[in-house]
């Protein structure tokens, strides 16, 4: 809000509104083209948040890996009319990961800021009723389809002015003053006016409260419930996942939590390490039992949905060592990567073709083994280790937002990308050290 900006800064965030291309916005432009520059003039801590998360980056001109699929699929995402390749029709991806394009039928992502901000403020704050996937028509609505939308901003609260008002109106000797929680305020866009400041106009961004919407998992359902591909493939299946768990806690109280008064906007998931290491615990305990070592891997999803969630390609696997005293490994789980020696340390969600081979999401005209931690599930994997020789074992759970086979596919993507993240770790020593 305006109330701890001076009349100065004020003026220059109008200033920059009226000067800056794509930021201002014409009295009859829709909301849906004002950028989120606009926003960071007051909200400055939640932008900077929002700038640095997926959302603020889920196009395929900004999101290297939704970009190789969207090139594959559709074509450029800086030209205008592509359709996709399969259908012949406006790419369905861009209902959720370029909304504000969606909304225009534009597939020049680059023509509008509004448009290469992805999931920006107003995409979020302009949904006004979640109508659910599941269409009359029996084809899902993605995106914007799963929204009525408002030309007013929604949210949790809303202007908290009407007692103020009301008395104001009335006989109150002193208008009213102090009864409302934004009497305060300094010159306000969302009051519904158009705010003028040497000569310069911001119009009117009217809100209203809609905490049914803006404060439940309906504001995120639209994008994250349920995916197809073109044969009918489920690829993402965050809802129904959330769905099975039976949780009555809802998407925000893990991906937006409070902190120093505000909701985090950085919204954190497969791409935060600090997310990813709070949402599975693991340990392993090794018995011995002659001469070997009955070592047990124990993993439980803290988590409403499966793990991992979301795109099909993400995946965990687990390596399992052993060590002599010298720090020298001399037993593990598999060689390299587990999926085809130890394809029980390897947690994923396959997608296959007719003949059974694996294949790329847009491809896929099956699903293969679903082997992804189930919501909450808890799950021990059991090992024998020759017990000679070893000091310690160590366990480690490994993170990777790619399938092996298309991190090698994919090798001009950036390592943060392909490399795999290690979100949990646990060492069980055998030989105390002098």
């Amino acid at each position: 809000m305006l109330r701890s900006l001076s009349f100065h800064a004020i003026a220059a965030s109008a200033l920059l509104l009226a000067t800056v291309p794509g930021l201002a916005r014409a009295d009859d432009d829709p909301i849906h083209h004002v950028s989120s520059e606009v926003c960071s003039n007051c909200h400055q801590e939640i932008y900077r948040q929002w700038k640095g998360s997926m959302h603020a980056n889920s196009t395929a001109i900004n999101d290297p890996i939704h970009g190789v699929f969207y090139e594959m699929v559709a074509g450029s995402p800086t030209e205008e009319g592509v359709l996709h390749k399969a259908s012949g029709k406006y790419p369905i991806c861009l209902q959720c990961h370029a909304p504000n394009a969606a909304l225009d039928q534009s597939t020049k992502l680059d023509a509008k800021v509004a448009y290469n901000e992805g999931v920006n403020c107003v995409a979020c704050h302009t949904l006004k009723h979640y109508k659910g996937i599941d269409g009359e028509d029996g084809k899902l609505r993605l995106g914007m389809q799963a929204y009525e939308r408002s030309d007013k901003l929604q949210a949790p609260l809303g202007i908290k002015d009407g007692v103020a008002q009301l008395a104001a109106a009335g006989d109150d000797l002193f208008g009213g003053a102090g009864l409302g929680a934004d009497s305060d305020q300094k010159p306000n866009p969302h009051l519904g006016e158009p705010i003028v400041f040497g000569g310069q106009t911001i119009p009117a961004l009217p809100m209203e409260a809609n905490p049914r919407l803006v404060k439940s998992s309906d504001a995120c359902m639209g994008c994250h419930d349920q995916r197809d591909n073109p044969h009918g493939v489920p690829l993402c299946q965050t809802g129904n996942e959330y769905q099975e768990s039976l949780s009555q806690v809802n998407c925000l109280s893990c991906h937006m939590p409070i902190a120093n008064g505000i909701a985090d906007h950085s919204m954190g998931g497969g791409h935060s390490p600090a997310m990813l290491k709070r949402a599975v615990i693991f340990d392993v305990n090794a018995v011995k039992d002659g001469d070997t070592l009955k070592t047990t891997v124990y993993l439980k999803n803290q988590l409403p949905h499966a793990m991992p969630t979301g795109a099909p390609f993400r995946n965990l696997f687990i390596k399992l060592t052993a060590y002599d005293d010298q720090g020298e490994a001399i037993w593990e789980n598999a060689e390299g990567h587990p999926a085809e020696s130890d394809p029980q340390a390897y947690l994923s969600y396959a997608l296959i073709d007719n003949e059974g081979m694996p294949a790329p999401p847009p491809a896929a005209t099956q699903a293969g083994d679903d082997t992804r931690l189930r919501p909450h599930e808890e799950r021990e994997l059991v090992y024998e280790i020759p017990a000679e020789g070893v000091a310690l074992v160590r366990g480690e759970l490994f993170y990777n937002l790619l399938w092996p086979n298309l991190v090698k596919r994919f090798d001009h993507l950036p390592s943060d990308l392909t490399a795999p993240v290690l979100i949990a770790e646990y060492e069980q020593r055998l030989v105390e050290l002098d």
